[in-house]
């Protein structure tokens, strides 16, 4: 059974290299008290006197305040400047116990606190120039320049870390802000893509169903008193289902990931403008269709919406109203095609408005490409839907 720390995984992250963390702050206070003593032992064996008691109490503080730098930064380079301060007028071997105060120095800068640990290294540098007052030789002096350049360098090091993380940090967020972005981005076009689809079956659906709820209609009441008509209304029936299936199978194919044979039948447009009104014409109503201007190839967006808006307004005919012929007129006109279908019937009560869920998606699809779509009774009776669609 894994003993509990390496199931956490606390054994890797100590054997990581560089070591982060608690670690590495171990391994700090570890160093800097090995290099210390090393320091210490090699003064001691060139018959100079040994270090005191009070020497390595302040050895310990200084290399042990290292382990909370990362916390409280200040503090620490407090702590250890007051710990040199007191190590060194109280020991005779010197050591190189000033490293912790540097490195606490550059712990503080790094974190941002600047002023602090300028403010520490004067406090530094002033307590050493007052500690060596009135047998100064030039050799000191040179010390003394040394170690200014020392603390420098450890609090413009520090900076610079700072700045650095600074960056790295601004563009962690950047690139998780464009991350956000791209996947909002994608959202919202897999929302427009699913609200392209529930059209896209609704007006399938709606036109062809609506179709064969009339022929088969038909077929009830006449398959006594005239059986020939009977036929004609199920073989409608018959190719208004398979369309409905074919145009399904299209618009659901974009959702499958299958290998299937590419649609043979083109995709609905003005193109097939004849075989719409011919499946209308089999339900009853007379369509005749009126080409103003030079036709002309149409965005795909654009000619799929007029194909619909024409669908959608002849099935609106055949489902609410008794009208028994309608005209759709289709117009090519600078940068615009228009689109309109009027009928000679009244609506059933009850049946048609301006406020319906067809007439809706319509004037939803002229304006998704900046078109307009107005629908209403006609001047001369019946019902007239008119629409105009940008190129």
């Amino acid at each position: 059974m894994p003993t509990p720390g390496l199931r956490d995984g606390g054994v890797a992250r100590a054997l990581r290299w560089p070591p982060r963390g608690r670690y590495a702050d171990v391994l700090m206070v570890l160093g800097c008290m090995l290099l210390s003593t090393l320091s210490v032992l090699a003064e001691e064996k060139d018959d100079r006197a040994l270090m005191p008691a009070a020497g390595w109490a302040m050895l310990v503080i200084a290399c042990s305040a290292l382990y909370f730098r990362r916390r409280h930064p200040v503090a620490v380079a407090a702590v250890t400047l007051v710990a040199t301060g007191l190590y060194y007028p109280l020991t005779e071997p010197d050591g190189l116990l000033i490293v912790t105060f540097a490195i606490a120095l550059y712990t503080a800068a790094a974190e941002g606190y600047l002023v602090a640990a300028s403010v520490l290294a004067g406090l530094a540098l002033a307590a050493t120039a007052y500690g060596n007052r009135g047998d100064a030789s030039h050799i000191e002096d040179a010390a003394g320049f040394l170690l200014v350049g020392w603390f420098v360098a450890v609090i413009a090091i520090g900076g610079v870390v700072r700045n650095r993380r600074a960056y790295l940090r601004e563009a962690e967020e950047r690139a998780r802000v464009a991350e956000r972005g791209r996947d909002l981005e994608a959202r919202r076009r897999a929302i427009e893509e699913r609200l392209r689809i529930a059209r896209e079956l609704h007006d399938v659906l709606g036109h062809n169903i609506s179709l064969i709820n009339v022929q088969a209609t038909a077929a009830l009441h006449g398959l006594r008193r005239e059986p020939e008509r009977a036929e004609d209304a199920l073989t409608a029936i018959k190719q208004a289902s398979k369309d409905t299936l074919r145009e399904m199978r299209a618009t659901l194919g974009v959702l499958r990931q299958v290998d299937e044979a590419a649609p043979v039948t083109p995709p609905p447009g003005l193109a097939r403008l004849d075989e719409l009104t011919a499946g209308i014409a089999a339900a009853g109503l007379t369509v005749r269709t009126e080409i103003e201007g030079e036709p002309r190839p149409l965005p795909a967006e654009t000619d799929l919406a007029a194909y619909r808006i024409v669908q959608e307004a002849l099935t609106n005919v055949t489902r609410h109203s008794n009208a028994s012929a309608a005209v759709v007129r289709i117009g090519y006109a600078g940068a615009h095609v228009t689109v309109g279908v009027e009928d000679d019937g009244k609506p059933r009560p009850g049946t048609l408005s301006e406020d319906g869920s067809g007439i809706r998606g319509m004037r939803d699809r002229a304006r998704s490409l900046g078109g307009t779509l107005e629908a209403g009774p006609g001047p001369d009776g019946g019902f007239t839907v008119h629409a105009r669609l940008p190129l």
